[in-house]
């Protein structure tokens, strides 16, 4: 499932060069990726060992196993010393962000980085929903992941046992689609969601070059993530997008590499009660509220129920799907980031997205 896990208890260190292990069709590591060549931070990739056929013995030291293997999987060190394997790619940019602190992706007025916060786990949490169904659902795109994934670390192997993987793979990953969410009922909800998404972030980057002003934000990356593989791989979304919305194409491209990208003083967002927020930003956060919020809250409500399916309206549309407890654990962690906002902070996020359905996050819990 393209999802991703809690950060460790354990405290951790980074130091350059920061190793992890990642494969191109991983949202994920996509977007690490991207982030890290921003900070211009020396890292080390690792080929993933997942899918591997024949992997050759000896070339790679022994690393630690992360309790549940995704990717990317990064590799820190404990205040003891002990190497230990990290999945959670949202408190990994922080802790990296706080240590490496030149080019920050994470703004810094509160109101700003909450907004950021918001947007970058509706692009984790809910955009992937689109970048698996699309995936998964169309007969064109599950033959190219199909045929490619398993390739990426095993471009010897044999053909017979390249097709062997990959009719594994292509099984695994089609029967996972009810986790995600995407089903008979909920494809429409999907699709409509995504369309709309598109739209108005087209009109967001036809005014500034990222999201939140002329510097990117971890939700930047989050939603370049997503889109690697919706734009630049699986062909039903990516004929969607350069059909209607080629600047996102050509964003995508543009964010995979923002090592030689300049800042300038004022390049996010100034944001105050008397200026509010452009009418274009708004609409973009309208369109994620009104997705984003009632799936977060009626899964959170269904857990709470202990309940084995959550059936909700989204969008005017029925929705169904099996429970995430991951997701309430993300809703609680933006809920934390509104309780550390001051009075007037609190005050002037309210008032800056009260036409928009994601104050209701905020209300419940």
């Amino acid at each position: 499932i393209t999802t991703e896990l809690a950060w460790s208890n354990k405290m951790s260190r980074f130091n350059e060069p920061i190793e992890l292990m990642g494969a191109p069709g991983s949202p994920y590591t996509r977007k690490m990726l991207a982030l890290l060549r921003y900070k211009r931070i020396d890292y080390r990739l690792l080929p993933s060992a997942r899918n591997q056929v024949n992997p050759e013995p000896g070339r790679y030291r022994q690393r630690p196993e992360p309790k549940v293997r995704l990717l990317p999987t990064f590799y820190a060190t404990t205040e003891e010393g002990d190497e230990i394997a990290v999945c959670d790619s949202t408190p990994i940019i922080r802790e990296i962000d706080a240590k490496f602190s030149e080019r920050s992706v994470i703004p810094t007025n509160p109101v700003l980085s909450l907004i950021n916060s918001i947007i970058e786990d509706f692009a984790d949490e809910w955009l992937t929903k689109a970048m698996f169904h699309y995936r998964w659902s169309y007969a064109a795109d599950i033959k190219k992941a199909g045929d490619m994934l398993p390739r990426w670390n095993n471009t010897t192997a044999s053909d017979e046992l390249l097709n062997e993987k990959s009719r594994e793979i292509t099984a695994h990953q089609i029967g996972r689609l009810k986790y995600v969410g995407s089903n008979p009922i909920t494809r429409s909800t999907i699709e409509s969601s995504f369309t709309k998404f598109l739209e108005m972030l087209d009109k967001v980057l036809n005014l500034r070059q990222f999201i939140l002003g002329n510097r990117p934000s971890s939700c930047d990356f989050a939603v370049y993530g997503q889109l690697t593989c919706l734009a630049l791989f699986d062909p039903t979304p990516q004929r969607l997008i350069i059909d209607k919305v080629p600047r996102i194409y050509a964003w995508t491209e543009v964010m995979e590499d923002l090592s030689g990208y300049e800042l300038l003083k004022e390049d996010w967002l100034e944001i105050d009660r008397e200026e509010g927020l452009s009418a274009t930003l708004v609409g973009f956060l309208s369109e994620i509220g009104n997705v984003y919020a009632p799936y977060m809250l009626a899964n959170e409500e269904s857990i709470k129920k202990g309940e084995s399916m959550l059936r909700t309206k989204i969008d005017g549309q029925d929705w169904e799907q099996t429970p995430f407890s991951y997701h309430a654990k993300c809703l609680n962690k933006l809920r934390d980031e509104y309780c550390q906002l001051d009075e007037h902070k609190m005050f002037l996020f309210n008032d800056l997205l009260d036409k928009t359905e994601l104050t209701s996050l905020f209300k419940a819990g």
